[in-house]
């Protein structure tokens, strides 16, 4: 362990990261310089939805829609790169992002910041509360998501009076793991606090460690992104409420398990 990290606010904490493989790096890099040991284990992977083509078909006649939604950085990417690489952006159609993460994704894209995005809270009602989307009657609205997302944010736009078509980018699975290698490292005592950033991937850690692991997965202590994660892992028969962070993004979570551990030593 180095200087800095034996120093850190988070020194000699095991924290799991449970986000997709590809994505965890920068949130385990935050992690290891608060002096925390990430543990990788990801209870989610992003895949390319079985067939492509109605994904396809919309981006072909995007110049139909008024607004483009995007509630996550996967749909983001997923769709952004098949955009670019297929056709140009239709200049009068407007971006909204649902959160700080999927806005900074569609940055990079578009080269500016979205059109309607929430200033602070991240999450679709926040979304629904921008004055943009206020008075949506007659308007054509697009909205990226993943396979057999929310309804919630489509259902009050059509209730708005506006029409909405769903894309769907990109869809989630369940990896394959090792859960012998974390029953392992809960028995030696080295996790510590479970990070995780969605209620499938809440579902699928209690699916995936089995009767045993589920036995120590109760007693740990949770960090999750959304209230609606809370009453998810209440059910589930988590022991703790779980410490909610004010956003999905990296610096949030670790800015929320700094203040838990803060806390508690």
């Amino acid at each position: 362990m180095s200087a800095t990290e034996a120093d850190g606010a988070l020194a000699g904490l095991h924290v799991l990261v449970t986000r997709p493989a590809h994505q965890a790096e920068p949130l385990c890099a935050a992690l290891t310089a608060e002096g925390a040991l990430p543990v990788r284990f990801p209870v989610l992977e992003i895949l390319d939805p079985v067939d492509s083509g109605p994904l396809l078909a919309v981006i072909d006649r995007l110049d139909e829609y008024d607004i483009a939604v995007f509630v996550s950085p996967n749909a983001v990417v997923k769709a952004m790169n098949l955009i670019m690489a297929r056709r140009t952006l239709p200049p009068t159609l407007q971006f909204a992002a649902v959160g700080r993460v999927s806005a900074k994704e569609l940055r990079r894209f578009i080269g500016r910041d979205a059109d309607i995005f929430p200033p602070r809270k991240f999450d679709s009602e926040a979304l629904l509360e921008q004055p943009a989307l206020q008075q949506v009657a007659g308007k054509r609205i697009i909205i990226f998501r993943g396979g057999g997302g929310r309804e919630h944010l489509g259902n009050v736009l059509k209730e708005r009076g506006a029409q909405v078509d769903y894309a769907e980018a990109y869809r989630r699975g369940r990896p394959r793991a090792d859960v012998d290698v974390l029953l392992r490292a809960w028995a030696r005592g080295e996790v510590d606090i479970i990070a995780v950033t969605s209620g499938e991937g809440l579902r699928n850690l209690f699916d995936m460690v089995g009767k045993l692991g589920q036995h120590w997965l109760r007693k740990t202590p949770l960090v999750v992104v959304h209230e609606r994660m809370a009453q998810l892992a209440e059910e589930l028969g988590f022991k703790e409420p779980p410490v909610v962070a004010a956003e999905a993004s990296d610096a949030a979570i670790v800015e929320a398990i700094r203040q838990w551990h803060k806390k508690r030593t």
